[in-house]
C-alpha cells in the first residue's frame, strides 16, 4: 500500500512541478532542458496555491460520508456535479439529483470507516480549477454483514469554493 501511495504522490508531484504551458520541454533544477515524450492533453501547468479551507471542505465531505450525514455532504457540493465513480458510475447534472443515488448506497451500510493516508492540493493555471487529490482506505460494513475494503485515490475538483467534479479510483484489498 505504501508503494501505491508513494507512486500516486510522485505522479501528483510531477504534475504540479511541471510549469511548461503544455510544451514538450521542461527545465530541471540544474537548468538543463528535458524533452518529454508526450504533450499533455489537458495541461501540465499547476501550482499548489489552493486554500487550506478548500482542503478542509474536501476532507469534511469524507467525514460526512463516514458519519452518514448526507445533508452535510450535500453542503460541500456545488449546484452541479460531474462524477466518474470507481464502479463505472457516471453522472453529470444537478447535485440534488445525485444525492438519492448516494443516499441509497450509504443506507445499505451499517458503518463506514475511512483512514486518510495523504492529500495533495493543486491549482490548474489553465482554467483556474482547484483540485484536492486524496488517498485513503475505506472499510464498509453492509447491513447484510458483508465487509468490503479498498484503497482509493480520488480527485476532487472545486470551483467557487464547492466540489463540482469527483473522480474515484479503487484498488480492492484482499479479504
Amino acid at each position: 500500500m505504501k508503494k501505491i501511495i508513494f507512486s500516486f504522490y510522485c505522479l501528483a508531484m510531477m504534475l504540479m512541478a511541471c510549469n511548461n504551458n503544455s510544451e514538450t520541454k521542461t527545465s530541471t533544477s540544474s537548468g538543463s532542458t528535458i524533452k518529454m515524450p508526450y504533450e499533455p492533453g489537458y495541461s501540465a501547468d499547476f501550482n499548489n496555491n489552493v486554500s487550506d479551507s478548500l482542503v478542509l471542505l474536501v476532507l469534511n465531505s469524507y467525514k460526512h460520508w463516514e458519519a452518514a450525514d448526507m445533508k452535510a455532504l450535500r453542503s460541500t457540493m456545488g449546484d452541479s456535479m460531474v462524477v466518474d465513480g470507481s464502479d463505472g458510475f457516471k453522472f453529470s447534472g444537478l447535485a440534488d439529483s445525485l444525492m438519492p443515488r448516494w443516499q441509497g448506497s450509504r443506507d445499505s451500510m451499517s458503518s463506514v470507516v475511512i483512514t486518510m493516508d495523504a492529500w495533495v492540493k493543486s491549482h490548474s493555471l489553465k482554467d483556474s480549477v482547484d483540485y484536492v487529490t486524496v488517498w485513503y482506505k475505506e472499510i464498509d460494513t453492509y447491513k447484510s454483514g458483508r465487509v468490503d475494503s479498498a484503497n482509493y485515490a480520488d480527485v476532487n475538483g472545486l470551483m467557487k469554493g464547492k466540489i463540482t467534479w469527483f473522480s474515484s479510483y479503487r484498488q480492492n484489498l484482499k479479504q
